[in-house]
């Protein structure tokens, strides 16, 4: 009797240990799908010049469609810096989608100074391809064998046989091409003669048809036939100074930068980069966005595929009015509804749920030396005459002309090839230029990018002047400027460039497929957008990539 009950009751717990086992692995199962669930579109919304309080400071106003639903439905992240400088558009996208930083991915700025002949070199300049789409040869005179390093979008066309599209949007070039990688479906950007998207012969031969229906459309006119006045009644803008500030610029043909700007459709035709300064930039490139979506058939085929959207109208508005103007919180609150326009078509033509949204900026933007004059701000300009007046000391010490070939990106560049040719000092040269320009009360820190490591300067500047720093293109002294320094060509609106936090702060929202609703205020780079990404994908990391995956978003 005792032995039948030992029998039943080992029956009875092993028929229990199976079920739980089963049920455990049925758990297990069910989280490895939802794991291995995929967008079927990645969209990259790269806002530039977006500082992260922009999120905020226009809250009220925004819909719930735009902005707010990445906040609401999306994972945010507070405390998102940018670790190099100079703080510019073509490193901060790519920096973006390789996970990488200057010193490894190759571009060192939108453009910088060969340092073997002294000629300046735009980032995406390539004459050996020509332009499609367009008579102007010099627009399409580009492609991305500047860079060094590969892209997430590289990555994802790998690791499908390059069956996935890969498209790169804006009315910037540069801001178009690298972060469509080395090999994508196509990258387009906005023809100033034309006013037409067009490309150049390192993607394809000819326009796709989807391209030239667009560009026959004539959207840009369309948009800009109205002229450009305040969405709201203009007393609405409380979170902006008043319209006619003395440090905002002029758009077009414009006396003063005041509401309405009623000239803008003849300014258009007279100047068809007047559209870059306005809301309807960013209008017009969402739109060709999804005409790429429809073109392609992007998000419905068997792999996922990559959009990398540029809104660039932020930056040439934020350049030209400022931080602080009713114009750029005007493009933010347009901006607002034509993302949740944007949304809701992926919504109807992918699926909700269905793809991937990560936004984030390349940069952010100072504010304008006169508003922070008015305001009793530490401000200024730094680097007046600073190439004039190196040339002119060093000749005095080392007796000849020109031994600074150019200033760019806070960058002393020395001339190499007459310091070699008249056997000079590098090192005695070096250390005189640091010491002229410490001599400058604008400047807080001057450094020999060669000795950057050992210098008395504080973290995180240090190691944000080594990522940034490029042997074989960055300048030879890096100039760091104080707080609140504008550069002497910014008289009105602003600029960006600098370590600091109105420069380097920037926003990041993950929402869709496998994004759960949250934020976190933990610190985090610029650098780690391709890695987490590569976790979403399941693909390989990109090739210079020193990036760590953000786990909150990625926890299940």
């Amino acid at each position: 009797m005792f032995k039948k009950f030992t029998i039943i009751a080992i029956a009875v717990l092993s028929i229990g240990t199976f079920n739980a086992q089963k049920s455990e692995a049925q758990k297990h199962v069910k989280q490895v799908q939802t794991t291995a669930q995929k967008p079927k579109l990645v969209v990259g919304l790269v806002i530039d010049q977006m500082r992260w309080d922009y999120l905020y400071r226009y809250q009220s106003k925004y819909t719930d469609g735009g902005f707010k639903r990445l906040l609401n439905t999306g994972y945010s992240f507070n405390n998102v810096m940018i670790p190099y400088v100079p703080t510019v558009t073509a490193l901060g996208h790519t920096s973006v989608y390789t996970g990488s930083v200057p010193s490894i991915h190759g571009i060192a700025g939108n453009d910088w100074t060969d340092k073997s002949t002294g000629k300046n070199v735009y980032c995406t300049t390539d004459v050996t391809v020509q332009s499609v789409g367009t008579t102007n040869e010099k627009v399409g005179q580009h492609s991305p064998r500047n860079l060094w390093s590969s892209t997430i979008t590289d990555q994802l066309g790998i690791s499908t046989n390059f069956r996935s599209k890969v498209v790169g949007v804006s009315l910037k070039d540069r801001a178009s091409i690298l972060p469509a990688g080395h090999n994508p479906t196509g990258a387009f950007w906005f023809d100033d003669s034309s006013g037409d998207f067009i490309t150049s012969t390192y993607y394809m031969n000819d326009l796709p048809t989807w391209v030239k229906d667009f560009n026959a459309k004539n959207v840009p006119s369309s948009l800009v036939a109205n002229g450009w006045n305040t969405l709201l009644p203009i007393e609405q803008y409380t979170e902006s100074t008043q319209d006619n500030s003395a440090w905002e610029g002029l758009l077009g043909s414009a006396k003063t930068p005041t509401f309405p700007y009623s000239n803008l459709a003849a300014d258009y035709e007279t100047k068809k980069d007047n559209i870059r300064s306005t809301p309807f930039g960013n209008t017009l490139t969402l739109k060709f966005a999804e005409a790429a979506i429809d073109g392609y058939h992007m998000g419905r085929n068997a792999d996922t595929d990559f959009l990398a959207i540029n809104i660039a109208s932020t930056d040439y508005a934020g350049h030209k009015f400022g931080p602080n103007s009713i114009e750029v919180e005007d493009v933010y609150l347009r901006l607002d509804r034509d993302l949740a326009a944007f949304f809701k078509m992926l919504d109807a033509k992918v699926g909700k749920g269905k793809y991937l949204v990560f936004l984030t900026a390349d940069h952010g933007a100072a504010h304008a030396e006169g508003y922070m004059e008015a305001n009793k701000m530490a401000t200024g300009f730094f680097g007046t005459d600073f190439e004039k007046t190196l040339n002119t000391k060093l000749k005095e010490k080392f007796g000849e002309e020109k031994m600074i070939w150019a200033i760019d990106n806070y960058q002393v560049y020395l001339n190499n090839n007459l310091i070699k040719e008249k056997n000079l000092d590098r090192d005695k040269i070096k250390e005189e230029v640091v010491k002229i320009l410490k001599e400058d009360p604008t400047v807080l820190y001057a450094v020999d990018l060669d000795e950057v490591a050992e210098a008395s300067i504080p973290e995180p500047i240090k190691t944000r002047i080594i990522n940034g720093y490029n042997w074989q293109r960055s300048g030879d002294i890096q100039v760091i400027s104080h707080d609140g320094m504008l550069p002497p060509y910014s008289k009105t609106g602003t600029t960006h460039s600098v370590w600091n936090s109105y420069d380097s702060h920037i926003p990041l929202i993950f929402m869709g497929t496998g994004v759960k609703n949250g934020q976190s205020n933990k610190p985090h780079f610029m650098t780690d957008i391709a890695p987490t990404l590569a976790q979403f994908l399941k693909i390989e990391n990109p090739s210079g990539c020193i990036g760590n995956p953000i786990t909150e978003v990625l926890e299940k």
